[in-house]
């Protein structure tokens, strides 16, 4: 079995998110998709996972090799429980990344990118800790990415001290993100397999 590079993808799909924001994440995460099965190495390594988090967290796409993986739709709206989605992101690294023992050679760290143009409005402290916590002590490469002129980036820093925000509340900018973040997936891969 070859060592897999597990990537979760923890979406904003808030009422704030609705239109432009929205299309602009389908359309990057479609692309990222497509750039990431263009490239043999990821092809070989990269399992790709996508929660979302409105009034409540749900797993969207679990961690799914890239070849197979379809490009899902988003619905936004409701509240912002980023608690809830990073408990469930917890509970799946958990139960889906292979950890290397003895015997085997484990799945390569989890990489982690959470995307949030607002603030939590639910019970986030505790699993933001735990998070942050497993980043510090290099289980797993958090990112977490602020997007509009409403986030909150102290609440993102507790979660991970790498923290990207952009003002713009214009579609490319999260695309140009989700861009970016498939060329750091790649060479993520690159860099694992050597």
């Amino acid at each position: 079995m070859n060592r897999r590079l597990p990537v979760y993808l923890v979406i904003d799909c808030s009422h704030s998110m609705r239109g432009a924001p929205i299309a602009a994440v389908e359309s990057g995460i479609a692309r990222m998709v497509l750039d990431l099965q263009r490239d043999p190495t990821a092809l070989e390594t990269v399992y790709l996972s996508i929660i979302t988090f409105a009034t409540g967290a749900e797993l969207v796409s679990p961690l799914t090799d890239i070849l197979s993986f379809e490009s899902p739709k988003f619905t936004a709206g409701g509240r912002t429980q980023l608690g809830a989605a990073l408990r469930m992101l917890s509970e799946r690294i958990d139960r889906e990344v292979v950890k290397s023992s003895a015997e085997v050679k484990g799945d390569w760290k989890p990489v982690v990118f959470i995307l949030s143009d607002g603030g939590p409005s639910d019970g986030w402290i505790t699993p933001a800790k735990s998070i942050c916590a497993r980043h510090d002590r290099g289980e797993w490469n958090v990112l977490a990415v602020g997007y509009g002129k409403s986030v909150q980036a102290d609440k993102l820093r507790r979660i991970t001290p790498q923290v990207l925000l952009s003002s713009s509340q214009e579609p490319d900018a999260l695309a140009r993100f989700l861009t970016w973040a498939s060329m750091s997936v790649s060479r993520s891969c690159k860099v694992g397999v050597q």
